[in-house]
C-alpha cells in the first residue's frame, strides 16, 4: 500500500530501458527527454535493475553516464533518482557531516520524520557504506540540546503505538506546561525526553491536552520558548507527529516560497518520498497552503529539471 506518484512500470523490460538510455546518451549531444521519461516512470527497485541491465550490455556504468552527460540540477536529480533507496538517507546524512560545516536543515528532516525501524536501517547501511558509526560522526558535528534530542531520535525506541493512558496523557501535558510556559528558563530535558520517546497516538493526545491546559499550542510555546537548531528540530518533531505529510507540504512550500529555490530540499523531499506519501503531501501543500505543488514546481523551475519534477509530482490539484 503506498500513497506514492511513482510506482512500479508495467510491462517493464530492463534491457529495453538500458538500450533506449545508451542511445539517448550516445555520441553528440543527450535526448534528455528520453532520459527523464525512462527515470521518473520507473520505480526505485526497477532503476537498480536498468543499471544493472546497462552494465551487462555495455559494460558501462549508468550514474557515471549520467553524471559526464548532464548538469546542474538536473543532473543531480537524475543521479537522486538512480541512488538505491535503502542508500538514500544514509547518503545524505553523510554529506549533511562531511567537511566544512554541518547541514543541520538535513540532519532534523530525516531524523524527525522517518520511522524508528527507518532510523534502524538508516544505521546499519551507514556502517555497511561508510564504515563509519552514524552517531558518534553526528555528535561529533553537534552539540548541546540539538545533539541529545538527535541522540535521543537515533536511539529509534520510541514507544509502539498501543492503548493511550489518559492519565499519562495529562501528566505528560503538565509536565512540559511546567518545563516551558510555568518556568524562568525553560527544561529542554523533559521535552527531549518526552517528544523523542512516547508513542505517537500518546503525544497527539498530549498535544491536545497541552492546548486546554495552557491555552496555546505546543509548537507555539517551543518558538518562544526554544531557538537555533533545536528549536527547529522540536518543531519538526512536533510536526511528523501530527502528520509527516503536513511536515513534508510545509518542507517543499518554504524550499520554492519568496526568492529563490532551496533546491537541495526540493531534490530531496520530492525524491524520498515519491514512492511513499508524494500523494498525500500534495493534497497537505492544497488544504494547509491553498496551492498546487504541479504549479510551484512550474512556476519556481525551468528546464528539464522542471521536466522531470513535474513528472515525479504527477498530476495537479486544482
Amino acid at each position: 500500500y503506498t500513497r506514492g506518484t511513482v510506482t512500479a512500470f508495467s510491462p517493464f523490460d530492463a534491457r529495453a530501458d538500458a538500450e533506449a538510455l545508451r542511445k539517448a546518451m550516445k555520441g553528440m549531444g543527450t535526448d534528455e527527454e528520453t532520459v527523464l521519461k525512462i527515470l521518473t516512470s520507473r520505480n526505485n527497485a526497477q532503476r537498480q535493475e536498468i543499471a544493472s541491465a546497462f552494465k551487462t550490455l555495455f559494460g558501462r556504468d549508468l550514474v557515471d553516464d549520467l553524471k559526464s552527460e548532464l548538469t546542474g540540477k538536473f543532473e543531480t536529480l537524475m543521479v537522486s533518482l538512480m541512488r538505491p533507496t535503502y542508500i538514500f538517507d544514509a547518503h545524505a546524512l553523510k554529506h549533511a557531516i562531511k567537511g566544512a560545516g554541518t547541514n543541520e536543515k538535513v540532519l532534523t528532516e530525516i531524523l524527525a520524520s522517518r520511522t524508528p525501524a527507518e532510523v534502524q536501517n538508516i544505521k546499519q547501511v551507514y556502517l555497511q557504506e561508510y564504515e563509519a558509526n552514524l552517531e558518534d560522526k553526528i555528535t561529533g558535528e553537534t552539540s548541546g540540546y540539538f545533539q541529545r534530542l538527535l541522540v535521543v531520535l537515533l536511539q529509534a525506541n520510541r514507544d509502539p503505538d498501543s492503548g493511550v493512558d489518559e492519565s499519562l496523557v495529562e501528566q505528560d501535558a503538565q509536565v512540559l506546561f511546567r518545563a516551558g510556559e510555568l518556568k524562568w528558563g525553560t527544561d529542554e530535558e523533559k521535552f527531549i525526553t518526552i517528544l523523542g520517546t512516547r508513542s505517537i497516538s500518546h503525544l497527539r493526545r498530549v498535544f491536545d491536552k497541552y492546548m486546554t491546559i495552557s491555552g496555546f499550542q505546543i509548537e507555539e510555546t517551543i518558538d518562544r520558548e526554544t531557538s537555533g537548531d533545536l528549536e527547529k528540530l522540536l518543531l519538526a518533531v512536533v510536526k511528523c507527529i501530527r502528520s509527516v505529510p503536513a511536515y513534508f507540504a510545509e518542507t517543499l512550500y518554504y524550499s520554492m516560497k519568496g526568492a529563490g529555490t532551496d533546491d537541495d530540499t526540493l531534490i530531496r523531499v520530492m525524491v524520498s518520498r515519491s514512492e511513499i506519501d508524494l500523494l498525500d503531501i500534495r493534497q497537505e501543500l492544497r488544504k494547509n497552503f491553498a496551492k498546487s505543488l504541479h504549479q510551484m514546481i512550474q512556476k519556481d523551475t525551468s528546464g528539464d529539471y522542471r521536466k522531470a519534477l513535474l513528472l515525479l509530482c504527477g498530476g495537479d490539484d486544482e
